[in-house]
């Protein structure tokens, strides 16, 4: 067999310190985001029926679980609130004492290390569960970015480090960054969902945010899984707007995006590991089909093998201790 021509690839895997050495992509601690629901009231910790091991807080449990998250590693949590109260036009969403401005403020006071980025929409605010002004059954782009505005410049004033707003709005990034600076925030970066899509994968986030929508559905506003191009015209948008992150959402089924964007701009990246792809492994897992620890890792580096920068998942305090071993 000596006088075979071909290339010897497997040299390169022959031992774990070998595969180690020229690994081409690297999952750190650093790139993970957790999300938080956090809900009003007191004593709450409430496990979320279709995400096993995702949990709405109160507020009295949130330095701890803010706490838990320093403990593993991970440095940066995004939040979301569930309020006891809706209307039209989602006035909890920038109440000064909304829940999530709240949970910034006791976040920043108990555990400042952590970054801590605002979920900027108005679904989990309004009784209609849209992610703006509805007129006559239609959601009212210009007269949304008014009140999402608001909301941003809240979630600012509260202490949020990064205003991330995902109601796909046309001119929301112009909007808020605008708000923002006028406000005095101009210091605040803001975190686009550029590339949202009108997704099937997000059904167990409705659950844990209680916000889904009470009539139709968000495919007028958010973006056609089918579409590749528009979602460059999209992240083209944010980034002339003055975005200073991109978000690709979902990750999983959109990582051909996720590589075309980061091609394309030069901003950093984010990967959306959205709660469908979460509770699938979970449920895989839990029958015992996968290996869970194997399979998740797989996933989140497949993220940053397609660009990703950082990745938003409700597996980053396991993926952190995972890490670790």
């Amino acid at each position: 067999m000596a006088d075979l021509d071909f290339k010897r690839h497997r040299r390169l895997r022959r031992t774990e310190s070998m595969r180690a050495l020229v690994r081409e992509t690297h999952l750190r601690k650093d790139d993970l985001i957790f999300p938080i629901f956090v809900v009003e009231g007191e004593g709450v910790k409430n496990e979320v029926a279709s995400m096993p091991g995702v949990y709405q807080v109160s507020l009295d449990y949130l330095t701890e679980e803010m706490n838990e998250l320093t403990r593993v590693g991970v440095r940066s949590v995004i939040v979301f609130g569930v309020p006891n109260e809706k209307d039209e036009v989602g006035s909890q969403a920038y109440h000064e004492e909304g829940i999530v401005q709240r949970s910034i403020r006791l976040i920043k006071e108990e555990v400042p290390s952590l970054t801590v980025i605002a979920d900027t929409c108005l679904c989990q605010y309004t009784d209609h569960g849209h992610c703006g002004i509805v007129r006559e059954g239609d959601i009212d782009n210009d007269e949304s970015l008014q009140y999402i505005t608001r909301t941003a410049v809240t979630q600012a004033e509260a202490g949020a480090d990064i205003i991330a707003p995902s109601n796909m709005m046309d001119g929301f990034v112009t909007a808020i960054r605008k708000g923002l600076d006028e406000a005095g925030y101009s210091q605040i970066p803001i975190m686009s969902y550029a590339v949202k899509y009108a997704s099937s994968f997000y059904g167990p986030f409705r659950d844990a945010a209680h916000s889904s929508p009470q009539f139709g559905d968000r495919r007028a506003y958010q973006m056609d899984p089918s579409n590749r191009l528009e979602a460059i015209r999209e992240a083209e948008s944010d980034v002339e707007e003055g975005a200073d992150f991109l978000i690709v959402k979902p990750a999983l089924a959109y990582l051909d995006i996720m590589r075309e964007v980061k091609d394309r701009f030069n901003l950093p990246l984010v990967a959306y590991n959205v709660s469908g792809e979460y509770s699938m492994i979970k449920a895989a897992a839990q029958n015992g089909w996968v290996n869970e620890q194997e399979i998740v890792l797989e996933k989140l580096t497949a993220m940053k093998r397609a660009g990703a920068d950082l990745i938003v998942t409700y597996f980053a305090k396991d993926a952190a201790k995972w890490l670790d071993e």
